[in-house]
């Protein structure tokens, strides 16, 4: 099948990818620590990641739109994990870990839908399975058992609300704005629009 051979031009799109976000997720790492200290004070710190948990699942997002084959999701969430590890996040290796996990909860929509249909409601179903893969994962990294049920809920419902705005609409909407201009008229999106 066509749709499973990746071309030079496919791992630097992926590669590329994965750098910008690899930056903009050491950024989140940063603005999410310091959402969490002004929160402090009112009681709300561990809604400072939440806030902005979906930020972390995007270049799954985005690279499985842009290129539509199976694996890119993954492989665009582990690169960039990497990169953010290389680059000195405060986390370290667990977020390589972490990649993983949120990599493989984007791509199951898609290959739910036999990497066929790349349309908003799809984009809001990868970053749905980013958000409930990488919650499930805080159960064992982060000890969310110890937490109460009600902070637990008020938890899930800020991380896919993120989740779905910076992993589904935006990265759609950034998407298909790059589309717009042409550059991606080599990659499966592009040709969609041409």
């Amino acid at each position: 099948m066509n749709s499973y051979i990746w071309k030079l031009r496919d791992i630097i799109m992926v590669s590329l990818l994965s750098i910008i976000f690899a930056v903009i997720y050491l950024g989140a790492v940063y603005f999410a620590s310091f959402l969490g200290s002004v929160l402090t004070p009112v009681g709300l710190a561990p809604f400072g990641n939440e806030i902005v948990f979906g930020v972390w699942f995007m270049a799954s997002t985005l690279a499985a739109y842009v290129m539509q084959k199976p694996g890119v999701a993954v492989v665009a969430e582990v690169l960039a994990a990497l990169i953010e590890v290389l680059m000195g996040s405060m986390y370290g290796p667990m977020v390589f870990v972490a990649g993983i996990i949120q990599g493989v909860g984007a791509e199951i929509p898609f290959a739910l839908g036999r990497y066929k249909k790349f349309n908003l409601t799809t984009m809001c179903l990868a970053a749905t399975g980013s958000c409930i893969a990488s919650f499930l994962w805080g159960f064992v990294r982060s000890g969310f058992g110890l937490l109460s049920i009600r902070l637990l809920a008020v938890m899930f419902l800020i991380r896919l609300m993120s989740s779905v705005i910076f992993s589904g609409v935006l990265c759609k909407s950034i998407g298909d704005g790059l589309a717009g201009t042409g550059l991606l008229k080599s990659y499966a999106l592009g040709k969609s629009r041409g």
